[in-house]
């Protein structure tokens, strides 16, 4: 299994199944079957590219039958053709890769068109990515255990955004976190700061912002955990479904969806279910001054909190739901329904 004419994606499916605990006797191979395979490819979306890719080894190995390869359909050990959408993320990569709203809903959307058309059988993306319903014939059927939601502040010696000098330029393309810091900071100022952490992370130290906002879940996957100050939630709330990793695969490939039970983090799916059935009624995406976040507190209780913003920071109101992981979906949607009656017709974009 490879692609041409790009470079190697490597995959964190493998990984991921190990790290949720499934077992040996899961994926261990059927009877004559002790050949071992490398998986060299899987096909990652999102904000998460090449973060996820480069969170993982550049490839894995997997047995012919485990939860991997039969996503792939490995039973006709099939080449796994991926040009076209390799060369999409290529040029994507190329012109400062997925953190644009419309790229990563436009790569997503490829995705999508290549497991319909059966070319794949199956995709990792990065939840925040995601559109709060997805196209007919597919569905998330799958959840990585989530990495920390919260946003990190990257300001040298600074470590509080209310620390920050008056008028500081900061660096960020997230309309959620421009209107957060300006809510609470309105002298600052906000100006547009695209590309990768790399380059992110080079224009603040050549001077260009004197501070900038990355999510904490990807420079952890980049190996950079060490860099910058996490912002508590009641600062900087995150976007719904941020450190989330979810799989989509096509709704009647029973097969597909019963090895990806397999691995499924049912506290993440809970979590980030109560933040979509929310972002849903808000009719919000990426696009849009939306934050929300749920825990499960220590009583096992679900712990939901949203919040929504004028775009220039002049007006947040926020709204908090704590009820049974069972009633996820209806937290989310009447904490949702209460911040759009708050907040008005054209609250989001006035």
């Amino acid at each position: 299994m490879n692609i041409r004419n790009s470079r190697k994606l490597a995959t964190a499916f493998a990984l991921a199944a190990a790290a949720a605990g499934v077992s040996q006797a899961q994926t261990a191979p059927a009877a004559g079957q002790d050949k071992v395979q490398k998986l060299d490819s899987f096909v990652v979306t999102g904000s998460n590219i090449p973060t996820a890719a480069d969170a993982v080894a550049a490839s894995v190995l997997a047995r012919p039958d485990s939860a991997v390869l039969a996503v792939f359909g490995a039973g006709n050990q099939a080449e796994f053709e991926c040009a076209a959408l390799a060369r999409i993320l290529a040029e994507t990569l190329a012109n400062g890769g997925l953190e644009d709203a419309e790229h990563r809903a436009s790569f997503v959307k490829e995705i999508e068109e290549a497991m319909l058309s059966r070319r794949i059988d199956a995709a990792v993306h990065s939840m925040k990515d995601m559109p709060t319903a997805q196209p007919d014939g597919l569905a998330i059927t799958a959840f990585l255990p989530r990495e920390d939601a919260r946003d990190v502040l990257i300001a040298g010696d600074i470590h509080r955004i209310a620390d920050l000098r008056k008028g500081a330029i900061v660096g960020t393309s997230a309309l959620r976190r421009r209107a957060q810091l300006l809510h609470r900071r309105p002298d600052l100022q906000i100006v547009t700061l695209r590309g990768n952490v790399d380059t992110r992370l080079a224009k603040r130290e050549a001077g260009v912002v004197e501070a900038t906002l990355l999510a904490l879940a990807g420079l952890k996957r980049l190996g950079l955990g060490h860099v910058g100050t996490p912002v508590p939630e009641d600062e900087m709330l995150p976007a719904v479904g941020q450190g989330a990793v979810c799989i989509e695969c096509r709704s009647d490939d029973t097969s597909t969806r019963t090895l990806l039970a397999a691995i499924n983090h049912a506290p993440t799916e809970i979590a980030v279910r109560a933040e979509h059935a929310m972002l849903a009624v808000l009719d919000g995406s990426c696009r849009t001054p939306i934050a929300g976040h749920a825990v499960f507190a220590a009583d096992g209780a679900l712990h939901l909190r949203g919040l929504i913003a004028k775009p220039d920071g002049s007006q947040a109101i926020m709204t908090e739901r704590r009820g049974p992981a069972a009633d996820a979906a209806k937290m989310g949607s009447d904490a949702g329904l209460e911040l759009k009656a708050r907040g008005g017709p054209g609250f989001l974009s006035a």
